[in-house]
């Protein structure tokens, strides 16, 4: 069985939002971005199930992570790795 683990790149949540100058939107120009951080909980408790199901001999067997966006997503994907996932999908 796999598990699939939906992750989104959000701004990060220690930099303070500017809006544009004509109130038109959010002013993402060099702006720090990160994984969300409720992802990363989602991600981090996938890699604990993986674990009990490898010591039970269950059938969770891959983690896949999934992110749909801009190629500047693969820094939140190359975390989501790092965090224990075993494959992403961009």
């Amino acid at each position: 069985m796999k598990i699939l683990v939906a992750v989104k790149r959000v701004v990060d949540y220690n930099v303070k939002v500017r809006v544009k100058a004509d109130s038109s939107g959010v002013d993402l120009a060099n702006v720090k971005m990160a994984m969300n951080p409720f992802c990363e909980i989602a991600v981090e408790e996938a890699v604990r199930l993986k674990e009990l199901s490898i010591q039970e001999g269950r059938v969770a067997t891959e983690i896949v992570v999934v992110s749909v966006g801009p190629s500047t997503a693969q820094e939140q994907l190359r975390t989501a790795l790092a965090l224990g996932a075993d494959r992403a999908i961009l």
